[in-house]
């Protein structure tokens, strides 16, 4: 709570302007294309993590296939995440997210101007619907985040269980998967701290659908959580030895 406070008070000049201009967008979507939208955005994420003392630091960006039409999984560390993640993104991306957060004042707004897709983990209706639209989307050229965990991990770097069923979106799309690791994200709000922190992305090499045609979704959901944990390990690992 603190960083974002901090965050607030470094932009308060920019505040008004870019909370007028993301209410316009949000109320009317349908007037702006989905690049003009996901570009004020990034700009209102750019200056938040600026103003929050926050570096991301991305690896793999070349990874990212370069015809539109994929998902991202990443670990799932806090609020954070996707700031990390929007930040260092060329291409629109939208999330799937809870259905918690759907009502919540500014993010809501911020949600809307990307196309996210509310998720209700109650309905098992509703997620199939979920799962449907992202599958169709995606098919037709958009960018998902789908966090597998189902929810962040409390424990820093750890990882949770991947769910399965969060892979039948890209199964049913049949396009590729990337994995992503994210490396201290929870420190930048989950410690109450506003010390500058370094937040690394690392894009792993997409798992193409042809490699994963096989695999029922619990398989591939552990193999996309032992590629991420392996990186992070890796990256530990790094860090000690320096």
């Amino acid at each position: 709570m603190k960083r974002i406070l901090w965050m607030v008070l470094m932009n308060l000049w920019y505040a008004p302007y870019g909370l007028f201009r993301l209410l316009r967008m949000a109320a009317h979507p349908e007037r702006y294309t989905l690049e003009e939208r996901f570009a004020l955005i990034k700009q209102i994420d750019n200056r938040a993590i600026r103003g929050g003392r926050v570096e991301i630091d991305a690896h793999g960006l070349e990874n990212l296939p370069k015809e539109n039409g994929y998902i991202l999984y990443p670990n799932h560390q806090g609020m954070f995440d996707v700031l990390a993640i929007l930040q260092v993104m060329k291409q629109p991306v939208s999330v799937v997210m809870k259905k918690e957060l759907a009502d919540i004042p500014f993010l809501k707004q911020v949600f809307a101007c990307i196309d996210a897709l509310s998720l209700d983990r109650d309905d098992p209706r509703q997620g199939m619907r979920v799962i449907l639209q992202v599958a169709e989307n995606v098919r037709q050229g958009r960018n998902y985040i789908l966090f597998a965990e189902g929810t962040r991990s409390r424990n820093g770097n750890r990882l949770l269980d991947f769910k399965g069923g969060s892979f039948k979106c890209a199964t049913k799309a049949k396009c590729p998967v990337v994995p992503v690791a994210l490396i201290d994200s929870y420190k930048a709000f989950d410690t109450g701290s506003i010390a500058r922190q370094k937040v690394q992305v690392h894009f792993l090499e997409p798992i193409l659908c042809e490699e994963y045609a096989g695999l029922k979704t619990t398989e591939l959901a552990a193999l996309v959580r032992s590629r991420i944990e392996a990186k992070i390990a890796e990256v530990e690992a790094a860090q000690e030895v320096a």
